[in-house]
């Protein structure tokens, strides 16, 4: 994915979907969305993982995420439109709540993402942030210190970060940081990054950060999604693409 990235005049994106059963439909949605994906998100840029989210405001529901692939792609699909939407409906959008489908398009930011190795999916904590209007860029700025600290104090750490192409104040939710982990004990350790941020940045530097943090974002929300292999298009592996 990464070296995809790295590699392509155009930037990389995944389409995403919250997908919330309605009562008593549980198992007809899994049913349906490996169906679907089997048939129609089981190879290529248009392969599709799926993830049921495990705390907070979408506790129950399914995160569905097709790609990466690049913007262009979309004009060209390997599906037949009108059938792959009839499948779609049948399968998948019959067994949903009415305020479920909420449809998100991220671009993968590849130089302020660290894939060290090759990996296969299960747990990830994603924490979605809100930026203030007008301070996108100073935001990416600072996101891109925490990177730098990574990379030199964590170069085994594995997350991405991810923008939303279309974001709206009102879901706020702007960029997303997804690390990826594989057993439940991750959680327990300390992550806190305040003494390797020194060591690269100065002394005293932390506590600016946290204030300029703090003076460009509205607030954060955070999710544990567990990866579903069986019903996913494509599998969980992951390339890395370690620093030369």
């Amino acid at each position: 994915m990464l070296a995809l990235a790295q590699n392509e005049n155009e930037y990389r994106i995944f389409e995403t979907a919250n997908l919330l059963p309605e009562s008593g439909e549980v198992e007809a949605l899994e049913a349906g969305l490996k169906a679907h994906n089997q048939k129609y998100h089981s190879s290529g840029d248009f392969g599709a993982r799926v993830y049921w989210i495990a705390n907070g405001r979408n506790t129950g529901s399914y995160h569905w995420s097709m790609g990466s692939l690049p913007w262009s792609a979309m004009d060209n699909p390997t599906w037949d439109e009108a059938e792959h939407t009839a499948d779609w409906n049948k399968n998948v959008q019959a067994h949903i709540t009415p305020w479920s489908g909420d449809q998100s398009y991220w671009k993968f930011e590849a130089a302020l993402s660290q894939f060290p190795k090759d990996f296969t999916l299960k747990n990830l904590y994603a924490t979605y942030y809100d930026i203030k209007r007008g301070e996108w860029e100073k935001a990416m700025a600072l996101v891109k210190k925490v990177t730098d600290v990574y990379h030199d104090k964590s170069p085994n750490e594995t997350f991405g970060i991810y923008s939303n192409e279309m974001p709206s104040t009102k879901e706020g939710r702007d960029i997303v940081m997804i690390s990826f982990f594989e057993k439940s004990a991750w959680m327990g350790q300390d992550h806190s990054i305040k003494t390797k941020y020194e060591e690269v940045h100065g002394a005293g530097s932390f506590k600016v950060f946290l204030k300029e943090w703090l003076e460009v974002t509205i607030g954060s929300e955070t999710e544990i999604w567990i990866f579903r292999p069986d019903l996913s298009g494509i599998s969980g592996d992951v390339k890395g693409a370690p620093k030369k």
